[in-house]
């Protein structure tokens, strides 16, 4: 992959680029089974490769520049804003949106921010691409004012961005180093988008998380799903649920299934999604994961965890040591967490291990481990 702003020096984010792509996944491949050398039965599978451009089906934009030229992109190190709108790791859908946005952003008179002197409204736009191309806009701004404009000039988006099934206002107020706020005010008559994910319609609501990259993804899920019937658990705990991608994915007649997330914009979503394939021996709950599992009554066959880079942490990895739980699926975006894990749940033993390049031109990769018990 070559990328004009890389050899510019405008943007470094990309940091495996120069690596022919074989290279790039032989690396992080070597680097996941030195981090798990410790357990030498460990079988890997053939990695899962994804393509290598267009593949983020999500796009988190600084805005910056003036209301007549804005920016879409980052900052640099002044706090100045720098265009990424052709950015090569975006999907195709999402990069043709970002002009009809920044042209947006001049019509509807939406003052970007200034992060130096702290004026302006607009502090990012988020976009995020389906499968079937339709899409969800999210615009993050510090007041109600600016909303006001947006939903004034609406009409006039959808007819530049007639894919643009979900858009939403985001409150964030503060000034700090965060993407988003907690307040969405939702512009558009629907308010969620169908993110198809093999054989599966997961809903996405504007503040649920999904993995950014839709084909490897849906081989995670698959992989994971997989290895659930086989072990056939009746019961089934998805702990760090998001929007129920595994749940979704794993759940079967007579298989009590469980998800747990601490969004409830994304439990919302994994219901919705649970209600539309008619699946009834599936639930979900907002609240803490590791919460739920400590104040649990029974234990059930199996857990799968999907925790953000920090890991599951001490307490749930001693909950699951102890659980008698027979198998673990751990699907982990950072192998050295995975590592630390591993070592607080001796009892649970990793017999086989994916990595799923998710993160293609990055050293980030996401590795699926199934744990069985001693």
């Amino acid at each position: 992959m070559r990328c004009d702003y890389y050899d510019a020096g405008t943007c470094r984010s990309c940091t495996l680029i120069e690596l022919p792509y074989p290279r790039q996944v032989g690396g992080k491949v070597e680097r996941c089974r030195e981090l798990l050398a410790g357990h030498p039965d460990l079988q890997w599978l053939p990695p899962v490769l994804s393509p290598e451009a267009g593949y983020r089906n999500k796009a988190k934009m600084v805005v910056g520049g003036t209301v007549a030229e804005p920016t879409l992109g980052i900052l640099d190190p002044a706090g100045h804003g720098v265009d990424l709108r052709r950015c090569g790791v975006c999907a195709p859908g999402v990069r043709a949106a970002l002009p009809a946005l920044a042209a947006f952003i001049t019509r509807a008179g939406l003052v970007p921010y200034d992060v130096p002197a702290r004026r302006g409204e607009l502090k990012n736009v988020i976009v995020t691409e389906a499968p079937d191309g339709a899409l969800m806009v999210r615009f993050v701004v510090r007041s109600q004012a600016p909303v006001h404009a947006i939903r004034k000039n609406l009409p006039a988006l959808l007819e530049a961005l007639p894919r643009a099934e979900v858009v939403t206002a985001n409150l964030l107020p503060e000034h700090k180093a965060v993407v988003e706020g907690d307040t969405e005010v939702v512009l558009s008559d629907r308010r969620t988008l169908t993110m198809r994910s093999g054989a599966v319609d997961l809903n996405l609501r504007p503040q649920s998380f999904f993995q950014t990259n839709t084909t490897v993804a849906t081989a995670l899920y698959e992989q994971a799903r997989a290895w659930v019937d086989e072990i056939a658990p009746g019961t089934l705990w998805d702990l760090f649920c998001g929007v129920g991608g595994f749940a979704l994915h794993c759940a079967a007649p007579g298989r009590r299934t469980t998800g747990v997330e601490s969004s409830a914009e994304a439990v919302e979503s994994a219901r919705r999604s649970a209600a539309d394939a008619g699946l009834v021996d599936l639930e979900f709950l907002a609240g803490d994961a590791t919460a739920f599992a400590l104040t649990a009554a029974q234990v059930p066959d199996a857990v799968v965890v999907n925790p953000p880079r920090r890991g599951i942490g001490v307490e749930l990895a001693g909950w699951l040591e102890a659980s008698g739980a027979r198998h673990v699926l751990y699907s982990s975006c950072n192998p050295v967490t995975l590592a630390q894990d591993l070592r607080a749940m001796p009892s649970l033993r990793p017999v086989r291990a994916r990595l799923l390049d998710m993160f293609p031109q990055t050293h980030h990769v996401e590795v699926l481990t199934l744990l069985e018990r001693r």
